[in-house]
């Protein structure tokens, strides 16, 4: 089936994708916007999409997210996270005039079916296009079950994977079609409703949280069935106030230093710490790049800045489209995996229990001061994820659990987890070019001092301060989710 006319003349049209063959249902009361990670009002193609339909249609859009209980990992730190997000998301699409509904899952006001109860009433469904985590395969179920027709929008990339064209296998190939079609999408063009917003039924009671303080989200995390020993992040709060205080240290602080120091996680000034924000979608990267080419900071600071956030951020997503699963073992490269296996009856003297590793109490200090991060501030600078990564093959029995213990500390513990950049990273760690010689555990798979954290000038003192930060007690599972990642 393809796009109406009305989304495919749109300018941002290769975002937009199909999910079934059901025709637009012309007595639908409303177009369905149904957000699950894309969690902004402003330059979402998302919402723009539903707007242009709508207005093609003369019919308003209906903005909805929910947020359930039994998600995977769900907890304090997520649902603070999600929910402070979704209040301002609510805020800001009241702000142009579109209505949104939300609803927190919890005792006494449990919802089933409930995207399926809205779209039952709906003109058409527009998704977001997400490869990766729940949102893959929730998507392509109410895709499946809807009677009418559902379309994807890609909101998290600055040029949709479609214009890349399918089977890259290299970033060196991805780049050559990347880089020259960059300057074509960092404008964009706010859809704006022809149509009142709606007020009409609804098949539940809906949360107003646009007028909930920080308190009364906490009060209402509380009373959740989730894991309360996971708490919120204090350096990473929730929301677009949070957001945009990131974005404007990214352009005073750290751009101006960028391309000296990204690789040391010593300083403060290292990174953006951007990369939650991204993954819940309160922030996009067409907003970022716009603040950096705005910038008064060296071309050498923005061409570094722009390799990460869109060289290799977005080459990991384009990954993610191409695979079935990004988060299983089967991604990694076929020799990665073949040499691993080889080796995995070697003796692992660094073996640790999975208590040890996700309360950052291994014997090992530089992994400790690492996986605090993780513990405790809900993100770990990149260049710690390398080594942290790398330790983890020979802390755990076999290659499939050190990767399924990778994925589920990831997952867990960091607000970027469970993505397809975090995904790819792990994958890199896995695999990369090969090694020229063959060592034990790793076998070709390339190994990784901790000499680019401790052979800083400060190094040893900021690992030793770092391994001692007092973290939470959070509970601990017999073993990671294997059958997730294998």
């Amino acid at each position: 089936m393809g796009l109406p006319a009305k989304l495919a003349e749109w300018r941002e049209a290769p975002r937009v994708r199909a999910l079934n063959d059901r025709a637009i249902a012309s007595d639908g009361g409303y177009v369905l916007c149904w957000l699950q990670q894309a969690l902004r009002a402003h330059d979402n193609p998302v919402i723009d999409a539903a707007v242009r339909l709508g207005n093609a249609l003369q019919r308003p859009v209906l903005v909805y997210h929910g947020v359930r209980e039994d998600y995977p990992y769900a907890s304090d730190r997520f649902h603070r996270f999600i929910l402070g997000a979704s209040r301002d998301l609510g805020r800001d699409c009241r702000a142009r005039e579109l209505a949104c509904v939300q609803h927190v899952d919890r005792a006494g006001m449990h919802e089933k079916g409930l995207v399926h109860r809205l779209g039952a009433s709906a003109a058409a469904i527009v998704v977001e296009d997400q490869p990766t985590f729940i949102a893959r395969w929730q998507a392509e179920r109410v895709a499946a079950r809807a009677a009418v027709a559902v379309y994807a929008v890609n909101a998290a990339c600055l040029v949709p994977p479609a214009v890349i064209g399918s089977g890259i296998t290299s970033r060196t190939g991805f780049l050559r079609r990347h880089e020259p079609a960059r300057a074509d999408w960092l404008e964009s063009v706010a859809e704006i409703s022809d149509v009142a917003a709606y007020t009409g039924p609804l098949p539940f009671v809906p949360d107003r949280l646009d007028d909930r303080s920080d308190a009364d989200l906490a009060a209402l995390v509380a009373g959740l069935a989730i894991d309360h020993t996971l708490p919120a992040s204090s350096e990473y709060p929730a929301g677009r106030d949070a957001t945009q205080a990131r974005l404007d240290r990214l352009v005073r602080e750290v751009l101006p230093v960028y391309a000296a120091v990204r690789n040391d996680a010593t300083q403060a000034v290292g990174a953006s710490g951007l990369s939650p924000y991204f993954h819940f979608g309160v922030i996009g990267p067409r907003e970022v790049m716009a603040a950096v080419r705005a910038a008064a900071a060296g071309a050498r600071h923005k061409a570094k800045f722009a390799d990460e956030l869109l060289g290799w951020r977005e080459w990991f997503h384009y990954q993610a489209t191409e695979l079935a699963a990004p988060e299983r073992y089967g991604r990694v490269a076929g020799w990665a995996a073949e040499t691993l296996a080889a080796h995995a009856s070697d003796p692992r003297p660094q073996l640790e229990t999975l208590s040890a590793m996700l309360r950052g109490e291994t014997r090992d200090e530089t992994w400790n001061a690492c996986q605090r991060q993780f513990l405790i501030d809900g993100w770990m600078h990149n260049n710690l994820r390398m080594y942290w990564c790398k330790q983890i093959i020979a802390m755990t029995p076999d290659p499939v659990t050190a990767w399924a213990t990778a994925c589920y500390l990831n997952d867990r513990l960091s607000l970027d987890g469970r993505d397809p950049s975090t995904y790819g990273n792990i994958a890199t760690m896995f695999g990369g070019a090969p090694a020229s010689r063959d060592v034990l555990v790793y076998g070709r798979v390339s190994t990784r001092s901790d000499d680019a954290i401790c052979g800083r000038a400060n190094g040893p003192t900021w690992v030793a301060t770092a391994a001692t930060r007092l973290a939470p007690e959070v509970s601990v599972p017999d073993g990671p989710r294997i059958d997730d990642y294998a």
